[in-house]
């Protein structure tokens, strides 16, 4: 997508004082409250503006940001805080203001629609739409006087010769309904491994082998397509793969895409060395990251991966958790410096003189290790952290151990932790999102389960019980949003997917059945409510909702891979747990529907991919029964086992099909399954990851 991605620069309105208030004023979004003062009467996406729009036949004008969006602050400052704009604005538009981030099925039917109508994408989005919503024109970032010119041409158009406009929205929304059109086709056969080597073999053409990631800049850090490498060269022996895997992670977790002072991933860098990021941090980059480096620390046992997972789980906890136990949503870009000026960065970089009157004798040796020299100079006598040497070369070079560098360079980032605290800190964008959460609380699991930290365990258990205390409809289903003690909008798809993972996840760290049971309700709702009977995917609203010009199918996967991937995930693993649901007949005609677009396009569609290398290999259940299965399943799950579920318990009956009619007295067993066929118990932990291992 050619658009402006790019950070945040406020999330309260630049302007003093506020000399008008808007219908923004009641909501709850940090961003929507940014615009509550601006002249533009804006209102929320509702069905009373709506339905003003229709009555008196005027235009919808639709502004779509986010917290993290730098130019959607720009525009803000140059034409809606604008007085001459508003006026422009207020005589001829109903002005709806929507937080992409709480309303992305809004966000994708209007986006579709500027790729559509341009060929590229971004934010802030503006569209222009008929009274019932249909897109007629957009744009991105627009100044203030051609902003105001377009607005005035096209209402004009509108009363002149309303019928070029109509058509041309009549256009647009069958284009949108079209480029969203998924069909089944049964006489697809599943993806079978040939064909996944050769995809793998083709994306390898893409690999930057020598800084990781994609040979182009900016660099996002894809997690979802790494978690599927990851799993592919683990399971292939792929050498070749799992150098580039490794090699990607190592220099993201060197770059100043961390945030070696305080732990915690930025959302890209702009360059090709993960040197300088766009500062946000955001909520679901680091539920992904967490997972994913944890995962990788299983199957290295490389310490580096192990504090990247340790730095970021205290990021979240020191910045991000509610006192509710929720997570907020991001963090800005800029902060305030010295000058009491917003700046990108301000609160992460350093200054050369700075470090040396910090750090005194230890400055020399922390230089060398965080490269204080042209390699890690960004810009204004500024300094952006980064790595480029290994730790042992460096403590050669100084004649010390490995381990007394590392205890120096420990004792540095605490002074610089110190001392940061003194600065401005980013601004918060504190409401909490359910989706954001389930990736959250998923690398909580994955966390405990690799590195073993009781912390974790009870982290994910606090943010689980807020899920299931304040993110709950009465009904059974899921909201989207929690802020200031209230929800205000139903779930989506995501939402769903997100949380049934995570409690998956939970299951098999905790293994009380409560939480398998959640995902086995939340599933069958999102079946009952969101499902595409003709294709098996789910759309991404529910049909209890109001209708928007389109009911999406999300399906690609991006940085968070896609709604639907993450259910036919969900699907795969809870048809193990609960075989007599079927729900392994939905999943093989989700994979039927989705091969296509999975061939002709992988890293698009990266999580899929794993789904079908999981379907291809023997895929196991492990169930450890008796009064020792927690030491028991703590050895075996620590390892790496990407084709395997886990099942436990002490108690004599189960409900659960896995824990049928297998306790037997004063013996703790473990049985290896697959597909409900099960191999003679063992009592020995080693034996399992052998009938395991073996056959990968």
């Amino acid at each position: 997508m050619g658009a402006f991605f790019c950070p945040n620069t406020n999330n309260y309105s630049m302007s003093t004082p506020h000399k008008h208030t808007n219908s923004l004023i009641k909501e709850s979004s940090p961003y929507l409250l940014q615009h509550a003062h601006n002249p533009v009467n804006w209102e929320a996406w509702n069905t009373e503006a709506l339905q003003q729009a229709k009555e008196e036949q005027k235009l919808i004008l639709i502004s779509i940001g986010y917290a993290a969006c730098h130019w959607c602050h720009v525009m803000e400052h140059e034409c809606f805080e604008d007085e001459e704009v508003a006026e422009t604005m207020n005589s001829h538009f109903i002005n709806i203001k929507v937080d992409r981030e709480e309303r992305p099925d809004i966000d994708h039917i209007y986006m579709d629609a500027l790729q559509m109508m341009t060929g590229s994408g971004g934010w802030p989005l503006n569209i222009l739409a008929l009274p019932d919503g249909r897109p007629f024109w957009g744009a991105t970032f627009v100044k203030k006087q051609e902003w105001i010119q377009v607005l005035n041409q096209l209402q004009q158009l509108y009363i002149e010769d309303p019928n070029k406009i109509i058509g041309y929205a009549e256009n647009m929304a069958n284009g949108l309904k079209e480029i969203n059109a998924i069909t089944f086709d049964d006489s697809h056969d599943l993806i079978i491994t040939s064909e996944i080597d050769e995809l793998v073999k083709d994306w390898s053409n893409y690999f930057d082998t020598f800084l990781g990631g994609y040979k182009r800049a900016p660099k996002f850090m894809m997690p979802t397509n790494l978690n599927f490498l990851l799993h592919y060269s683990h399971s292939k022996q792929d050498e070749g793969v799992a150098e580039y895997v490794n090699t990607t992670l190592k220099r993201m977790a060197w770059g100043g895409i961390f945030d070696h002072v305080g732990g915690g991933f930025s959302r890209y860098s702009v360059d090709t060395k993960w040197h300088v990021p766009h500062f946000e941090k955001m909520l679901y980059d680091n539920g992904l990251l967490i997972s994913l480096y944890s995962k990788a620390f299983a199957d290295t046992k490389n310490e580096l991966y192990k504090g990247v997972v340790e730095k970021s789980i205290d990021f979240l906890k020191e910045e991000l958790l509610d006192k509710s136990n929720g997570f907020y949503s991001s963090l800005d870009a800029d902060s305030l410096n010295e000058h009491n000026k917003l700046v990108e960065g301000a609160f992460y970089v350093w200054k050369e003189n700075e470090l040396k009157e910090l750090l005194k004798e230890d400055y020399p040796v922390f230089s060398e290790y965080f490269s204080i020299n042209s390699y890690g100079y960004w810009e204004e006598e500024n300094y952006v952290l980064i790595r480029d040497s290994e730790a042992l070369d460096i403590a050669m070079n100084h004649s010390i151990t490995k381990i007394e560098l590392q205890q120096t360079i420990a004792n540095c980032l605490s002074l610089l932790k110190s001392e940061r605290e003194k600065r401005n800190k980013p601004r918060l964008d504190d409401k909490i999102l359910t989706s954001w959460n389930g990736l959250a609380l998923k690398g909580l699991t994955d966390a405990y389960k690799y590195l073993e930290n009781e912390t974790y365990l009870e982290l994910a258990l606090k943010n689980a019980h807020f899920i299931i205390k304040n993110m709950m409809t009465e009904d059974g289903g899921l909201y989207r949003n929690f802020k200031n003690g209230k929800s205000t909008i139903n779930g989506f798809l995501e939402d769903y997917s997100s949380t049934i993972d995570a409690f998956l996840g939970l299951y098999e760290i905790s293994f009380d059945e409560q939480w398998l049971e959640q995902s086995l309700q939340l599933t069958k709702y999102a079946i009952d409510n969101f499902s595409d009977d003709t294709t098996g995917l789910f759309y991404f609203t529910s049909n209890k909702e109001d209708d928007l010009i389109r009911r999406t199918l999300e399906v690609a996967d991006n940085v968070i891979p896609s709604s639907n991937s993450m259910m036919a995930h969900n699907l795969h693993k809870l048809s193990k747990y609960f075989p007599e649901d079927n729900l392994d007949i939905r999943l093989d005609k989700m994979m039927k529907t989705m091969k296509p677009s999975v061939i002709e396009n992988p890293q698009n569609h990266a999580n899929w991919l794993h789904l079908a290398l999981l379907m291809n290999q023997k895929f196991f259940e492990v169930v450890s029964i008796g009064e020792n299965y927690e030491p028991i399943c703590k050895t075996l799950m620590k390892n790496y086992l990407p084709n395997v579920i886990f099942a436990a318990s002490n108690a004599k009956t189960s409900n659960l099909p896995l824990l049928m009619n297998r306790y037997v007295m004063n013996k703790t067993l473990i049985y290896v399954c697959n597909h409900g066929s099960c191999q003679m118990p063992v009592e020995e932990p080693s034996k399992v990851l052998n009938l395991v291992e073996t056959v990968i």
